[in-house]
């Protein structure tokens, strides 16, 4: 599941921006047909509580509270604070840069038909190009990618217009991997619905390419978008369904196909959790991760930075998530106690890691060693932390604690919490 799921268009103090919490909480509601009270009853919150926050009243609340809101709400935790921004620079997620992302999903009306590929072209360089881009956005680098994903979009549409069939083929191959990337973009910039036209798009450049795996990891990436969106059913029955059609059709007896499947699993297992089927969730992740161990035994002829994230490190990194999430932090904590991340774990996924562990340590009254998660955060990831809604919102609770425990006091000076 390609995740994580962190740069800095503003500056937040405290979590969520006092006028943002109130209005996130009711949009959210009001976008899963709850009245405030049916929300109180799915979330174990007083209405009182809810009315405040919803009218401004109160400004903020404590940790236990908003991941009980989240999961009545069927979100997760950063959907309500406010998910940490993606941009670097202007901090206007429709400024030019993504402006151009936009047309080259969505090219201008009436506009030529591609020109096939000159004799200079190069779909190999086109094909590093891309794993470059992901590789890049698995890092957070979206600025980079967004400057990027204009021309390689352009460049596959070209390829994919060859007059010979096997490069035509190869061509929708790698256009249906760029706008798969654009597609991931767009939902990091809060634009899920233009993140569905992309990945549809994508999906029909897949039909039109002779890689097998290519629409199960556009329908993985469908099923994330969707749950962004609070379609968690939507989600669930796409994930397993494509899942499910992989094993029929023997793709997981090599190493590139049951990565796939995995990340399809653990889709799945996200939307089981959210839509309150811990337990359900719990055993899809199990059944995964022994799954993952197979995967270094089974023949591997793709790049690993083209294909889904899938191995015993990153299915082990999902549970300690939804764990923590959905209120077992003793459970996360024993998850990720002595854990070994393998060489091909993303940096975004090492950082969420530890972040997790610092809202388990956090949750379970463990202050001293939420506080010394958060130092190693800091230490390996302090621009992705110090604009991390979630981050803040640890600090800002550890804070209110009466005795702060060593090394607190820096970490709230450096996210500008208590200011």
């Amino acid at each position: 599941m390609i995740g994580a799921r962190s740069r800095s268009c503003r500056a937040y103090r405290g979590g969520v921006a006092h006028d943002d919490l109130g209005r996130t909480l009711r949009r959210l509601r009001r976008l899963g047909s709850l009245t405030q009270e049916e929300l109180a009853e799915r979330s174990d919150v007083s209405v009182d509580v809810i009315r405040q926050l919803e009218q401004g009243r109160k400004h903020s609340a404590r940790l236990p509270t908003l991941h009980a809101l989240a999961n009545g709400l069927g979100v997760e935790l950063t959907t309500l604070l406010g998910d940490p921004p993606a941009v670097t620079s202007t901090g206007e997620s429709d400024g030019p840069r993504f402006v151009a992302v936009r047309r080259a999903i969505m090219p201008v009306l009436w506009q030529p038909a591609p020109e096939p590929p000159g004799p200079d072209f190069s779909l190999d360089l086109l094909r590093e190009q891309i794993a470059d881009g992901w590789t890049q956005y698995h890092s957070a680098e979206f600025d980079t990618v967004m400057k990027a994903l204009p021309e390689l979009i352009a460049d596959a549409r070209g390829a994919a217009a060859s007059d010979n069939e096997a490069d035509r083929r190869a061509g929708s191959a790698a256009l249906g991997k760029a706008l798969q990337l654009a597609g991931h973009v767009a939902v990091r910039m809060g634009k899920t619905d233009l993140a569905l036209i992309s990945l549809e798009r994508a999906t029909e450049a897949a039909g039109q390419s002779s890689d097998p795996l290519l629409l199960p990891m556009i329908v993985n990436s469908t099923a994330w978008t969707y749950q962004r969106q609070g379609r968690l059913e939507d989600a669930l029955s796409i994930a397993l369904r494509a899942a499910d059609d992989m094993a029929d059709q023997g793709h997981t007896d090599v190493a590139d196909g049951l990565k796939v499947w995995g990340a399809l699993t653990m889709s799945a297992a996200t939307s089981a959790a959210r839509s309150g089927d811990y337990e359900r969730a719990a055993a899809m992740m199990e059944t995964a991760e022994k799954e993952a161990a197979r995967v270094a035994k089974l023949p591997d002829h793709g790049d690993n930075r083209m294909v889904s994230v899938f191995s015993p490190s990153s299915v082990r990194i999902e549970r300690v998530r939804l764990a923590v999430q959905y209120g077992h932090p003793q459970d996360a904590l024993a998850l990720a106690k002595g854990m070994r991340l393998s060489k091909d774990t993303p940096p975004s996924w090492r950082t969420w890691l530890l972040l997790d562990v610092a809202r388990a340590h956090s949750d379970t009254g463990d202050a001293a060693g939420a506080v010394k998660t958060l130092e190693s955060l800091r230490r390996v990831a302090p621009t992705w932390m110090r604009h991390h809604t979630l981050a803040v919102a640890i600090v800002r609770d550890l804070w209110a604690l009466p005795n702060h425990p060593p090394g607190l006091r820096p970490l709230a000076e450096f996210l500008g919490v208590g200011e």
